[in-house]
């Protein structure tokens, strides 16, 4: 006879739901893509990361900065920026989410309707637990050199501090490290800046 199912009870976790997904590691592209979700979902080599919700504060600095980012972007017709949740595919089988992507004009046809093939500029809000800043400090700034993204904004509310960086030779090399009393620059943007105490005092409104 076949084994019977035990019948579910109130308040256990649905833990048969996973059993309708692949298992990690053998998740595809294509299945990664079709994944409907509110949630953060990254992707790599066929394992997907499901990132922490943003707090409060976390929301508050992003949409400060990509007001600010928006406006200059259209006032000087640069290209298209778009805040998270958004994949971005940096290489076969690797995507990432940042809080902030934008390509240039000449770059358009990176935009996909489940997807951006690459970017020219990203920005990542700091999550705050030490996993989270790890990912963000280290293994991003890994993967967005590798994915030969040109600028790389680190956001980080808890040392209050905005690192800014380039790429040359195929390496990031800081364009500069603005904290309290400083203005953020950018290494492709002339003329715009960024007041770093008026973007962490958005976090308190």
């Amino acid at each position: 006879m076949p084994a019977v199912t035990p019948r579910p009870r109130r308040g256990e976790p649905a833990w048969t739901i996973a059993e309708l997904f692949p298992a990690q590691g053998h998740w595809s592209e294509e299945e990664y893509l079709d994944l409907r979700t509110n949630r953060l979902v990254e992707f790599d080599d066929g394992v997907i990361e499901v990132l922490p919700m943003p707090t409060t504060s976390h929301q508050y600095i992003l949409l400060y900065l990509f007001d600010l980012m928006r406006a200059h972007v259209a006032a000087h017709d640069l290209g298209e920026i778009i805040f998270a949740p958004i994949k971005v595919r940096l290489w076969p089988g690797k995507y990432r989410e940042p809080d902030i992507v934008f390509v240039t004009k000449a770059h358009a046809d990176r935009i996909h309707e489940e997807y951006w093939a690459g970017a020219d500029l990203v920005v990542e809000v700091v999550s705050p637990d030490a996993p989270g800043r790890k990912r963000d400090l280290r293994e991003k700034r890994r993967d967005y050199a590798r994915g030969r993204i040109p600028e790389y904004w680190i956001v980080d509310p808890q040392e209050h501090r905005i690192t800014v960086l380039r790429m040359r030779a195929g390496k990031y090399v800081e364009h500069g490290r603005f904290a309290a009393g400083a203005k953020a620059t950018s290494a492709r943007w002339p003329g715009f800046a960024v007041d770093v105490d008026d973007l962490f005092r958005a976090a308190r409104r």
